[in-house]
């Protein structure tokens, strides 16, 4: 694979994480931080404290768990609303970064542009899951729509994160 292969890779999975967390924020990191000892996965990110630690993967696991299930409550604020719509772009943009620091994408250091397109992903990702679960939500109850946004979510990040 050649190095423009390569780097368009892992700013082709940056971003697809990026859109993703605009389903939810939590979920890309902890199934990232699940795969911390893959080796197709070396970088940098490996070593961060949030990831290398047991304390570190545990708290971004809860803390999708807690997503999934504040999801469903009613007092939920809307997830292109103010603030909840910074907390997703920032998680878009620190797994960008996080995959940014992969040894695969033939540089040694894609940060930046890892943190700026899981940014713009996680930013497009939240608007068009929030109109396809109110359009969806029109024929479907909503904790059905949502339950199947959780899965794809998670599916889908598990997919990315594996393709690497």
């Amino acid at each position: 694979m050649s190095k423009k292969s390569r780097t368009t890779s892992t700013l082709t999975r940056a971003l697809l994480l990026g859109i993703l967390s605009g389903g939810r924020s939590a979920t890309p990191l902890a199934v990232l931080s699940l795969h911390q000892d893959d080796k197709h996965l070396a970088g940098d990110w490996q070593h961060w404290k949030t990831f290398d630690s047991s304390l570190g993967r545990a708290g971004l696991v809860a803390g999708a768990a807690g997503e999934i299930i504040g999801d469903k409550l009613p007092k939920t604020p809307n997830r292109i609303a103010f603030p909840a719509l910074l907390g997703r772009i920032g998680a878009g943009a620190f797994v960008g970064l996080a995959l940014g620091t992969t040894t695969k994408s033939g540089r040694s250091d894609l940060r930046i542009e890892g943190a700026i397109v899981g940014a713009i992903g996680a930013l497009v990702g939240s608007y068009v899951a929030w109109a396809a679960r109110k359009a969806v939500g029109t024929v479907l109850p909503d904790p059905v729509v949502a339950v199947a946004e959780d899965v794809a979510v998670i599916a889908g990040s598990r997919a990315v994160v594996r393709a690497g």
